[in-house]
């Protein structure tokens, strides 16, 4: 079957009600266009930190259960949407993904790791864990986790054919490029994607944050790739919707079929008990 997904780079803030009326309008042209998967970025409710230095208050937080995330799931309807945002749970804040449809919410993930300061502000999550969807087993990741590739692999062996990657990604913060496409950080995000796909054999997408938010300068670069580390589709440097149609399981079933990442481990031999299950 085939699906079509996108991913979104676009800039969110601490005005709510501005960033519900953007995503109500990229989630409108999402369905014109046929898309059926559409990733939204970190912190796409109520922003993300104005700065990595441990002095930014947080964006607000919201119950997983409360009308904040209602109200996600009433627009999303027919479409299958992930987006981020602050979670208010046992008296913690966690930086959250959740992925919804209009019967409700689908699956859902705590960031795990935590770049810089961002641990002065949010507690980190446990787990990766993949979900089922209507548009197929999805794994969702935000930002920094997709530099430890345990985590992608973990959604991969939980039987993810899609991992969603929500960010809020900055250029450099020493040294920038002024030029975000020769930025070094863009570079580090986008062989990230790429990497992640190809050593598990999954189809990628990444969305992002863009422009600026405080002293960040976000990289965009939304993207969707395929499982051999490919890029289908990119908005480069600057807010946009990337978009692709790809028969998933045809596309796992090709890149799998003679070299197997997942099927020719040798978790035996891998020595750290985290890296031998299978």
């Amino acid at each position: 079957m085939m699906l079509r997904m996108a991913a979104v780079a676009a800039n969110f803030d601490r005005d709510l009600e501005a960033d519900f009326a953007r995503i109500a309008g990229l989630i409108e042209q999402a369905r014109a266009d046929g898309v059926q998967l559409l990733a939204l970025p970190e912190g796409a409710l109520g922003g993300y930190l104005l700065s990595l230095d441990g002095s930014a208050d947080p964006p607000p937080a919201f119950d997983l259960d409360g009308p904040e995330i209602a109200r996600l799931v009433a627009l999303a309807g027919d479409l299958v949407v992930t987006a981020g945002y602050a979670e208010a749970a046992g008296g913690f804040i966690y930086n959250s993904a959740v992925c919804v449809s209009g019967d409700g919410v689908l699956g859902h993930h705590r960031k795990v790791h935590q770049p810089l300061h961002e641990d002065a502000h949010y507690a980190a999550g446990d787990r990766f864990e993949a979900f089922d969807t209507p548009v197929g087993r999805l794994g969702m990741m935000i930002c920094y986790d997709k530099a430890f590739p345990e985590a992608a692999r973990s959604l991969a062996l939980d039987g993810a054919e899609v991992i969603v990657c929500l960010s809020a990604w900055p250029g450099a913060r020493t040294n920038p490029d002024p030029d975000l496409a020769k930025d070094r950080w863009k570079r580090r995000f986008d062989l990230f994607d790429r990497a992640r796909a190809l050593e598990n054999q999954v189809v990628w997408l990444s969305a992002n944050q863009s422009g600026m938010f405080g002293s960040l300068r976000f990289v965009a670069s939304a993207k969707v790739v395929d499982p051999g580390g490919d890029i289908l589709a990119d908005t480069g440097v600057t807010e946009g919707m990337a978009i692709a149609e790809l028969d998933v399981a045809e596309a796992l079933d090709l890149a799998r079929r003679s070299m197997g990442h997942l099927r020719d481990r040798r978790p035996e031999t891998y020595g750290a008990p985290e890296l031998a299950r299978s």
